[in-house]
């Protein structure tokens, strides 16, 4: 031990003795190799615990430097801080964490030992790789003195060598273990006579005196023989490095108690020798920033000047030691070939990158293919079957077992000897294990074995094909992911296109693999094969392509959806319908319900795309400057990354700490920024996902982000500190800081040039900055487009929430409220002005790149595109469930993206999109159902009526009006409807002549019904009067004592009507004298529904106070009041037979109750385990019971019908909108009618 370590522990002991416990230091110390077991039993034995300590830190004193380390580290470990402190300035100086890595640190002694020892000099462009170093030192220290073996294992090139004389270099090591010297031996594939002349170079070396013989020994035997005296008598405690060892055999002849550290391939090759044995496993990889640094070392350039393919070069060969160094020194004398050797590499032309380095080989393919040739003939042709595994692909053993037709046992021994030759990789799942080849053996095998890939191919999927049938893989099997992610690939790969076209074609393979994997990689699989696939037919594949990219959001959701039930909602001619009919019609055999959508015809979707990358709000998202990703952020605080094609992820970022509120490109794609409610502002490799920088010099929430258009490292942000910020990606602090807006920055945009940045603020301004002063330019006040003559300025509020740029950069949009204005930027003028008509406000805008179009998204829920220049809307899109966040148009201006609150992204095609004009409903409908038709009676979005003939989808116009609500008589004779304004009139059919109540309502007419005989229309305002019209007699009978509004009523037998309303009670009328003849003081809250029984003896009331009760007629309180709901109980049924009551509730919970009890039977709520899913999606607004009472059909966010008995879901039918108010429904159960909140009709019928 060093006299200052000595000196130091002897300083400190009494406070050492003082206070360690000696049994977990021990134990460190005994794994480090510094401490025996004996000794351990001697500290031990001693009675108290300072005896214990004292008899520890005397053997430490009789030991060498690596037994204080060991003791200092042990205190660190075990919480001695402040002992570990007295002893820090003790600590002996080791080269391999002193820090020191270039000459500087070595001493002339390690110098003159490896020197004399053979032991090779550092090559001349040399990093560290500090942690496999010290790993190395950290088994030699184990050797102790004592013969043993260390063994450095790893594929060929990945600097093995170069590591163990690295190791070596380090002086307390070789003072402290190997006094008597290092002797380095390259050993290589050898043969007999081969080793025998590398064993008489080293006799001779350790022997220069010829003190033991004068002659070389003459056979391998004799010259163990002499080695091993030789190493005993003159060298003792000298390491022996035997570099590129191959055979096992080899290592007999050096088997003579002599301490060893070897390099190899194979792992297993020590298994044939005695003694202690240690591994060190090589990575095969530098990682990406060692490997730019080598590069830059051999060309003489900082790493951050290095070429583009500098960093493609790394990534494609996976950062190999060998690679990175061959390619390196070959740049270094032909400095402009970066572009050829990338490509060399690319096409795997490996005998192209040739030696120009000491390494043994001529070139890579040499290198790598000496060591499959040591394989046994057999083992090669299993070796050769790897050829068809894919990159960075882990390969269960279940299976090469179905490759290979072999037991788990066997595959696992073969596998076993390719890991121990570092000819494959394994990885430890659990209790199976994964194999895996590194990219360059991937390459190697798919070049040498070019000729054969197809065979090879077609071998593992006839394999497959003898063991399964696709659509019965179970996820409880290893290696069922593996085929559903790549037995496509293989099909593909061996020229099978019509095993491929049946698989992809096949909805029962559909439904496997996305309830297991989602729908992204099989959207990605239709577009790889495209070009096979269309060989059968291009509309089949259309279909299924389709069908997939507009389903994706509910096929990536938990509970899954029933897949046969999405295909019967797609177009009759499509083939995802026929094998979803097919299906149906099998199942409905055995009980399973299924729905037609008779009706769909009518219905165009619009999307091309729609994903759900989100758990919760998508605040905004924006294509990359290639238009090939999306990126997107949102509430869950995460930066989500995907193919603008196929929706398969590819990064998903944890990115701040609350939410994001913006993300945006760099020019060339290479980085994204985000923003967030945090106030920091971070960069992201686009590829990697890996954190570039983090700014936070907002003091608020930052609400906008955006890069130039030209320039890769110059971005603005915009804060609710009313400041710009300009920040250079160069730069670790802001470049400039931006002052004139007086509240929030909501939005910025860099001009096409990147002259200019404009700003939108909450203070009612439009400002264009100098980018190179950032001075302001201009500030434009789009407030007082928005002023009246009569309103004072400032008590008008406009935010402008955001802007965009004409592709020419002379004109700019803002939009306010529900206002787009286009401005000339030069003069400042208005252009031209856009009104929605909308109450509800303009969230985001984007001005097409190529066209005057201009995309608007709203806050309820819809998103219009607009022609700017003639100031029309050209479309309506409709197809997002909330509002509506984001809009950005591609590069090329071909499609647009939408963000959106419902956790959605949708894509659009331009061209589609502006071809539809279609009307679409209000939720306001009434139906008639007859024997053999139903009539619809519907109010458009342009508030006209349309009479639908639900078999046929004949429609009828009706005199067109400003309809609020409407209703059919009973036998379909007559048509009523309400307005906004409060009047009511009658139109006869089929003449169409229009009769007018003389005496309307006050305000709107929210709800309106004919009685049984059509004579006389009841009506409902928000003037809480109930109007009764006798429409032929022109008599009026008014009920008038509700305080509030009427929320509903219904009628009852014998001229009585039940009204509910939002003053808490229910009451029972007369509607001939208008008399009260029941008042029921129901609930605090609102009453929001009320149901009556069959027999009229009972009904049901809901109410906003998450209670429902059940009333007698006969009584005026409840029989019974049904708590548990958590949220405003909305509606309301009662069974046929009056034995059972269903209630609903906001949070998607249905409850069945025991009428005469009150005794809850069954809580109906699909299991939900996304955060912030309602699990009806939405609110539950309606519910009926079957005539038997066995079924129950709820309407919310979508239509689910569930088994009464169970209180399982039966089946779910998904509306392309949400927020069902209502479901009508045939007296046989088997036909239902509702409208969604986009305007879309559904009419289903029960597949028989």
């Amino acid at each position: 031990m060093d006299a200052k370590a000595r000196n130091c522990l002897l300083q400190h002991r009494e406070a050492l003795e003082k206070d360690i416990k000696t049994s977990y230091i021990m134990d460190h110390m005994i794994s480090n190799g510094v401490l025996t077991v004996g000794e351990e039993e001697k500290v031990k034995i001693q009675a108290t615990q300072s005896q214990r300590a004292a008899t520890l830190i005397k053997m430490i004193l009789n030991k060498d430097n690596c037994a204080y380390i060991s003791f200092y580290n042990a205190l660190l470990h075990e919480g001695y801080k402040d002992l570990a402190a007295l002893l820090h300035s003790g600590l002996p100086l080791v080269s391999s964490s002193s820090g020191k890595d270039t000459d500087g640190g070595i001493t002339s002694f390690v110098r003159t030992v490896l020197c004399e020892g053979g032991v090779p000099q550092r090559p001349v462009i040399f990093v560290t790789r500090k942690k496999l170093v010290n790993a190395i030192q950290q088994k030699l220290w184990k050797l102790n003195g004592e013969p043993g073996w260390v063994t450095i294992y790893g594929m060929a090139g990945c600097g093995k060598s170069v590591l163990a004389a690295e190791a070596v270099r380090d002086h307390s090591l070789l003072e402290g273990c190997f006094p008597g010297g290092v002797h380095w031996v390259s050993v290589g594939k050898q043969d007999k006579s081969g080793l025998l002349m590398k064993l008489q170079n080293l006799c001779s070396r350790l022997d220069q005196e010829e003190s033991f013989s004068q002659r070389l020994p003459l056979n391998i035997e004799e010259a163990k023989d002499r080695l091993r005296v030789l190493m005993l008598r003159k060298h003792p405690r000298s390491l022996l490095i035997l570099d590129d060892v191959w055979d096992p055999w080899v290592l007999k002849a050096f088997d003579n108690q002599c301490q060893i550290l070897l390099t190899t391939r194979d792992k297993s090759i020590t298994d044939s020798v005695m003694g202690p044995k240690y591994v060190v496993p090589m990575e095969s990889s530098l990682g990406r920033k060692k490997g730019l640094e080598i590069l830059s070392l051999f060309v003489n350039m900082k790493k951050e000047d290095l070429p583009g393919e500098a960093h493609s070069i790394i990534k494609e060969c996976k950062g190999s030691p060998l690679v990175v160094s061959l390619i390196g020194a070959l740049l270094r004398d032909f400095p402009n070939r970066w572009e050829y050797y990338l490509r060399q590499l690319q096409n795997k032309q490996f005998k192209r990158i040739r030696k120009s380095s000491s390494y043994a080989y001529e070139a890579l393919d040499e290198a790598m293919s000496i060591s499959v040739d040591m394989l046994r003939e057999d083992f090669r042709h299993y070796y050769t079957d790897l050829s068809i595994l894919q990159k960075d692909v882990k390969v269960p053993t279940k299976v090469f077992c179905i490759l290979w037709d072999l037991e788990t046992e066997e595959v696992e021994d073969i596998l076993q000897v390719f890991v121990n030759k570092s000819l494959l990789f394994c990885d430890r799942n659990g209790k199976s294990f994964c194999y895996y080849l590194h990219d360059l053996q991937v390459d190697f095998l798919t070049e040498k074995n070019r000729s054969q890939l197809q065979d090879l191919h077609r071998k593992m999927v006839t394999q497959f094909q003898r063991y399964y049938q696709p659509h019965t893989l179970s996820p409880d099997q290893e290696d069922c992911m593996y085929w559903y992610n790549f037995l496509a690939y293989h099909m593909a790969s061996a020229n099978m296109h019509k095993e491929l076209c049946a698989l992809m074609f096949s909805l029962d393979w559909i439904k496997a693999k996305t309830e297991l994997v989602g729908p992204a990689h099989l959207i990605h699989e239709f577009v790889e094969y495209r070009h096979i696939l269309d060989e059968k037919d291009c509309a089949v594949c259309e279909n299924f392509q389709e069908f997939l990219s507009l389903n994706g959001h509910l096929l990536g959701r938990q509970p899954f959806p029933n897949i046969v039930q999405l295909g019967l909602c797609e177009p009759e001619t499509s083939e995802v319908y026929q094998q979803a009919k097919l299906r149906a019609k099998q199942e409905v055999d055995t009980g399973q319900l299924y729905l037609e959508w008779i009706n769909k015809k009518t219905i165009k979707n619009l999307s091309r795309l729609v994903v759900r990358p989100h758990t919760d709000a998508v605040y905004h998202a924006c294509f990359s400057q290639d238009g090939q990703r999306i990126a997107s952020c949102g509430a869950d605080k995460t930066l989500q990354v995907f193919k603008a094609e196929t929706g398969e992820k590819l990064l998903d970022i944890k990115a701040h700490d609350d939410e994001v509120l913006c993300c945006a490109f760099s020019s060339d794609d290479s980085h994204i920024a985000t923003c967030s409610v945090d106030k920091k502002v971070k960069i992201w490799d686009s590829v990697t996902g890996k954190l570039v920088h983090i700014y936070d010099e907002h003091s608020e929430q930052v609400n906008c982000c955006h890069f130039t258009n030209k320039s890769n490292h110059l971005l603005a942000t915009g804060s609710s500190d009313f400041f710009l910020k300009l920040w250079d990606l160069n730069q670790k602090q802001c470049r400039n800081t931006m002052f004139g807006h007086t509240n929030s920055v909501n939005h910025c945009r860099f001009s096409p040039d990147d002259e200019l940045l404009a700003s939108c603020s909450a203070d009612g301004t439009l400002k264009l900055w100098d980018v190179r002063s950032a001075n302001e330019r201009k500030s434009i006040n789009v407030k007082q487009f928005f002023l009246s003559s009569e309103d004072p300025q400032e008590e008008v509020e406009v935010i402008v929430q955001c802007c965009s740029w004409s592709a020419d950069g002379a004109q700019i949009i803002v939009a306010a409220k529900n206002r787009v204005l286009l401005f000339d930027i030069h003069t400042s003028d208005l252009l031209a002005e856009i009104h929605t008509g909308h109450q509800s406000t303009i969230q985001y805008c984007d001005f097409s790149p190529y066209d005057h179009l201009a995309v608007v998204a709203l806050s309820q829920y819809c998103v219009e595109l607009w022609n700017v220049e003639s100031r029309l809307k050209v479309a309506d899109c409709r197809g997002h469930l909330s509002w509506v966040h984001g809009v950005m148009f591609s590069p090329d201006g071909s499609s647009f993206l939408t963000a959106s609150d419902d956790q959605t992204i949708r894509v659009w095609e331009t061209k589609k999109v502006c071809k539809n004009s279609a009307t679409v409903l209000n939720q306001e409908i009434d139906v008639v159902f007859q024997e053999n038709e139903m009539m619809v009676l519907a109010v458009d979005n342009i508030r006209g009526l349309q009479l639908i003939a639900g078999k046929t989808g004949q429609i009828d116009y009706l005199p067109e009006a400003q309809v609020s609500c409407c209703c059919l008589s009973p036998h379909l004779e007559y048509v009523a409807f309400g307005d906004e304004d409060g009047a009511i009139k009658v139109i006869e059919l089929p003449n169409n002549r229009v009769f007018g109540s003389k005496i309307g309502h006050r305000k709107a007419v929210r709800h309106i019904q004919f009685t049984a005989d059509g004579k006389t229309l009841i009506s409902s305002s928000e003037d809480s009067v109930i109007q009764v019209w006798n429409w032929q007699s022109e008599d009026f009978v008014f009920l008038e004592a509700h305080q509030e509004t009427v929320k509903d009523f219904r009628l009852l037998k014998d001229s009585r009507l039940l009204s509910w309303s939002f003053d808490g009670t229910v009451k029972v009328w007369n509607i001939i004298t208008g008399r009260i003849e029941k008042d029921f003081i129901c609930h605090q809250g609102t009453v929001l529904s009320c149901d009556i029984s069959s027999d009229a003896a009972k009904f049901s009331s809901t109410s906003a106070d998450k209670t429902a009760k059940i009333w007698s007629f006969e009584f005026l309180s409840p029989l019974h009041e049904l708590k548990g709901h958590n949220g405003c109980v909305r509606c309301s049924a009662f069974s046929l037979d009056g034995i059972l009551l269903a209630t609903g509730d906001d949070n998607g919970e249905v409850r069945i109750w025991n009428v005469s009890s009150g005794q809850l039977l069954h809580l109906c709520a699909p299991i939900s385990v996304e955060e912030g899913t309602a699990t009806h999606g939405g609110w539950v607004t309606d519910l009926c019971f079957s005539p038997d009472s066995k079924i129950l059909v709820s309407a919310g966010g979508y239509l689910k019908w569930w088994n009464v008995v169970t209180g399982e879901s039966s089946q779910t039918f998904y509306t392309n909108g949400t927020n069902l108010k209502k479901i009508h429904v045939s007296p046989d159960f088997r036909t239902y009618v509702t409208v969604d909140n986009l305007g879309i009709l559904y009419i289903l019928q029960v597949l028989e």
